[in-house]
């Protein structure tokens, strides 16, 4: 396995304090789930990064791996699967056996926040981590921000001003250094399930972005 060249926060770190005492409190409930912060899925020289929000209480917080265990992964992973990003078959579980493939899944956020709201310091604090995702090493060509906070901290990240960059569904942005930002609405349940986001509006952005890195 190669080496890790990007950080990734440690199980037990304390760098914000609200999430810290959210952590706490789950794992005083649920002695069994993960709760600590989610380490990012995928190979570090993969061509996409995918940036979603924050790890879901009973998904990635629950299992340890992004997108995994809650409504948001239902939908996320078989869209992979179907546009060649991911192999194996998905099945709410770390140890499904599924694969990535030239694609590499984090979140702006690292740690569960409460009601899935995390507060600007949060956010601000979590970009020391994501800022490596998409600079270091072999930098992907592609990242699909997963709804606005993801969008916004991947621009702040690559020190771009937020007024340049507009967030949108289906946009698409050059953002230096042959990277192309990609937006989608989050696929999360309250998106679908309001008709805000479709699976044919979800898979039309993972169409683009197959096309842009075949």
């Amino acid at each position: 396995m190669p080496e890790m060249t990007r950080p990734q926060p440690a199980a037990n770190c304390t760098l914000c304090p609200r999430l810290v005492d959210y952590r706490r409190e789950n794992q005083a409930a649920h002695d069994d789930w993960h709760n600590a912060p989610v380490a990012s899925f995928g190979d570090e020289a993969a061509s996409l990064l995918i940036v979603g929000l924050a790890p879901g209480v009973t998904g990635a917080n629950r299992t340890g791996r992004p997108f995994t265990g809650d409504y948001a992964g239902d939908l996320l992973y078989p869209t992979l699967s179907k546009f060649g990003f991911a192999a194996g078959a998905y099945d709410r579980r770390p140890d499904d056996g599924l694969t990535l493939v030239d694609c590499r899944i984090t979140n702006a956020v690292r740690c569960v926040p409460p009601q899935n709201k995390p507060i600007g310091a949060e956010i601000r604090t979590c970009r020391q981590y994501l800022i490596p995702e998409l600079t270091t090493g072999a930098a992907p060509k592609a990242v699909l921000a997963l709804g606005k906070i993801a969008h916004d901290s991947i621009v702040a990240s690559l020190g771009h001003k937020l007024s340049g960059f507009k967030f949108a569904h289906a946009a698409q942005h050059d953002v230096g250094d042959g990277l192309r930002l990609y937006d989608s609405y989050h696929c999360s349940r309250y998106n679908t399930n309001t008709g805000r986001l479709t699976t044919e509006m979800f898979e039309a952005v993972f169409a683009a972005i197959r096309a842009e890195l075949d």
